[in-house]
């Protein structure tokens, strides 16, 4: 690799933030321009710590990171932060032209249909919270773009995107002439673009970088991993066997025990031959979400909103849901799905019975309390003060003790939507409302998140824009708003 074609190299950098252990040890790899790299690796691995540290939000404990001069870099976050939330669209925007006084308007129209967002100018000063999840993902890529970067970075692209979008945005990925970095979950949408993988090991902090399309990589790991526990079962067999042989050659005589001393000395060259074995991206045990038994109907369902070619729209309907029953709520991105489902949340055109516990996963983790540490988060739903089942649950998923007493503000998406699961399992809710529950969660949980929730007798309402999650889930209510 030529030097002149390396547009990024991490020179053995290492993060810790303040003094707690390391993020990132010695991290080693370096991306060519124009290539499209895909960062892989367990939530809390520090894959979005690699962005903070390219943007310079954070500056690495030590080790060298050199990016190539005059190169301009731009990122497309998972979620718009809460407090961007209340400006307007055109103020959200011109923070990323601050040098761009006026005529800013034609650039985000011409930025909002390479996103294929439509947006008409007059209506530029909607604010930022108006918008659905999947317009939100959209306004993310375009605030990217803007600024025409020579690095696109994107963390969690698809998140809220309808099939569509998901399609639009692979189709704009293929044909990206830049540099473009991205962090996700969604291993079919990797595999469509990418060129490289660098491979986050959460236990080691190191990263590996490999050639190839995601799903050779992710192939070339496993069977790398199966060798390294070959070599590592041959070494052990061969060192206990010596071990024995040790055992009845000492203490004989002068000859044997110096043959012995050789032994151990062999014996530790071999153990310094045993491979680190890495972690394979682990997946979280099956769960079960304890259903809180309560008769009747659960919620009743009396008048929804929408849009509908641009105007809000309401229907009368009459939708009961009860133990057992799973309603799917339809409809392309920006038409209220999420709207809708807060209404039913908030008793607007709707009715949830007294007393029954409603479990809710929204998109944007608006049900947390960020400033809560994660132990306090999970305690505030937990029935009892049974801490040892608190701290069972937050182990099945991946919550071990040192994460709970961190903020949740300060968790990575991907932890923040375990650590929803975890609230469910203790909270043992009679309803749940699950607003694209797969969001933020690594792709190797999904059908175990899918089984518990297709075994979960209370009630369910969902929206979800991934089929195969959906097929694995027994719906038997659908309210497809395109059809009312």
């Amino acid at each position: 690799m030529q030097k002149q074609d390396v547009i990024i190299r991490f020179d053995e950098v290492g993060f810790k933030y303040s003094d707690k252990k390391l993020i990132l040890d010695e991290v080693d790899f370096s991306v060519r321009k124009n290539s499209k790299i895909t960062i892989m690796g367990q939530n809390g691995a520090g894959k979005s710590t690699i962005f903070k540290l390219l943007t310079g939000v954070y500056k690495p404990t030590f080790g060298q990171i050199n990016i190539q001069r005059g190169a301009k870099i731009a990122i497309a976050q998972q979620v718009i932060p809460k407090e961007q939330l209340d400006i307007s669209i055109l103020s959200y925007f011109s923070a990323a032209l601050p040098e761009l006084k006026h005529g800013i308007e034609r650039n985000i129209r011409d930025v909002l249909r390479v996103v294929n967002l439509e947006i008409p100018l007059e209506k530029l000063d909607m604010k930022i919270s108006e918008l659905s999840g999947g317009q939100k993902a959209r306004i993310l890529l375009a605030y990217a773009l803007i600024q025409e970067p020579d690095i696109l970075l994107l963390d969690e692209p698809t998140n809220n995107l309808d099939q569509e979008g998901v399609e639009h945005l692979t189709q704009f990925l293929i044909d990206y002439s830049k540099t473009c970095i991205v962090i996700s979950h969604d291993a079919d949408f990797l595999n469509a673009f990418t060129d490289g993988v660098l491979n986050l090991d959460v236990h080691t902090r190191k990263v590996e970088q490999f050639v190839g399309n995601y799903y050779d990589v992710v192939n070339q790991i496993e069977a790398q991993i199966e060798r390294e526990r070959l070599q590592n079962a041959r070494l052990e067999k061969s060192i206990k066997d010596r071990f024995v042989k040790i055992n009845k050659l000492g203490g004989k005589s002068v000859a044997m025990n110096r043959l012995a001393n050789k032994v151990r000395a062999n014996i530790a060259e071999d153990k310094d031959k045993m491979v680190d074995m890495r972690q394979e991206d682990k997946t979280i045990p099956e769960f079960t979400i304890p259903m809180q038994n309560h008769p009747g109907a659960l919620v009743k369902i009396n008048k929804i909103s929408f849009l509908q070619n641009s105007k809000v729209v309401e229907k009368t309907v009459n939708i009961q849901v009860y133990k057992g029953n799973r309603l799917i709520i339809l409809g392309p991105n920006g038409i209220g799905k999420s709207t809708l489902l807060k209404a039913i949340l908030d008793n607007q055109g709707a009715q949830i019975s007294e007393g029954v516990r409603v479990g809710y996963y929204s998109q944007d983790f608006s049900e947390l309390d960020f400033s809560m540490t994660a132990f306090e988060s999970l305690k505030s739903v937990m029935l009892g003060n049974d801490y040892q089942n608190l701290y069972a649950a937050a182990g099945r998923f991946m919550l071990p003790g040192e994460i709970l007493q961190h903020e949740v503000g300060s968790l990575s998406e991907g932890q923040k939507g375990l650590l929803c699961y975890a609230r469910f399992m203790l909270q043992e809710p009679g309803l749940l409302i699950m607003d694209e529950p797969t969001n933020h969660i690594n792709f190797r949980h999904i059908p175990v998140i899918a089984k518990a929730l297709d075994q979960f007798t209370g009630g369910l309402i969902l929206v979800s824009h991934l089929p195969d999650f959906v097929r694995q889930i027994h719906i038997n209510e659908e309210l497809d708003l395109r059809k009312l």
